[in-house]
């Protein structure tokens, strides 16, 4: 479709949106609360789905406690939808105190010793406000540093540009997937240390090797990729840690993994990070995106894998 007429036919959605974003978010909590009545009852958006994942991932939590876990993670979803078109006109100050980055020092610390970071990363709600990172970080604005995270482009133009000027509210780039091991090599080329954020907890794309391993109590195909950039790099290794203070609050812990993947044992990196995220998810499951289907294809573990179990 011609880039004019499509901008055309969403220009009102632009409208809606910006002015929904204009909104305080006490009235954009309660425009959420109707929306997940809608979702959650009516529409029953992907229920089978999520209610399916929980009973596999929690089996020793009664139906009653499970069903509880899905309604506060649809009020979740709902939430998210409406914070992160707030991402349009919202304040550094006000981010600055809903988003409270923690152990800071651990990424200051790296690009101290003139490191470049990975950072694993999850859908854990709400991972769209993680790139206000760079309101925290004692190395923001200078010219040698870059703050950025990973993305698969959209096949609708107008979503694709949307959804880029919202992550980029903060100041940090957004590397496209198929070029981000290009992206890093040109920034360490030019002297530019870098954090990037890679979201590595969805289903894995065709044809990406993965790791096979018990993950929530399930055979899980975990991905590879990750590690295999952060050893090609030589890179640090960290992880964002992200938890639901209260509604509209989030904190999110910096944990160190390695100051070199390279010089660590295949896969350490992947299984830390597996068990970083499992802990993250049992700390609240209703904070997880369950509606994706990451366990569609049967997975098989090796004999000797060793499982973590509750």
């Amino acid at each position: 479709m011609n880039r004019s007429i499509n901008n055309a036919l969403h220009a009102p959605l632009g409208w809606l949106l910006h002015g929904l974003a204009l909104l305080p978010l006490g009235v954009l909590y309660a425009l959420s609360t109707a929306i997940y009545a809608v979702l959650y009852h009516i529409v029953r958006y992907r229920r089978k789905t999520v209610a399916d994942n929980l009973a596999r991932s929690f089996p020793h939590l009664g139906d009653d406690e499970r069903s509880a876990i899905e309604r506060r993670f649809y009020r979740n979803l709902s939430d998210y939808f409406f914070e992160t078109i707030k991402l349009l006109h919202i304040s550094d100050e006000e981010m600055r105190r809903r988003m409270v980055f923690e152990n800071m020092e651990v990424l200051d610390s790296l690009f101290d010793s003139g490191k470049t970071v990975v950072a694993y990363f999850s859908h854990c709600f709400n991972w769209e406000w993680a790139p206000s990172i760079t309101l925290w970080s004692r190395h923001s604005g200078r010219d040698n540093v870059r703050f950025c995270q990973v993305y698969r482009p959209l096949k609708n133009q107008w979503a694709d540009r949307f959804m880029l000027r919202l992550r980029s509210r903060f100041g940090s780039e957004s590397l496209p997937k198929h070029t981000v091991l290009r992206d890093l090599l040109r920034m360490r080329s030019e002297g530019i240390m870098s954090v990037t954020g890679f979201m590595s907890d969805q289903k894995p794309s065709h044809g990406d090797p993965t790791l096979p391993m018990m993950f929530l109590n399930r055979p899980t195909a975990m991905i590879t990729g990750t590690e295999t950039l952060a050893r090609k790099l030589k890179t640090a290794v960290i992880y964002f840690d992200l938890s639901h203070t209260s509604r509209g609050h989030y904190r999110l812990t910096l944990r160190h993994i390695s100051d070199d993947a390279s010089e660590t044992a295949p896969m350490e990196i992947t299984r830390r990070y597996a068990d970083m995220l499992q802990t993250s998810i049992e700390r609240d499951p209703a904070d997880w995106l369950w509606t994706h289907r990451r366990w569609k294809n049967p997975v098989k573990l090796p004999d000797n894998d060793e499982q973590r179990t509750e």
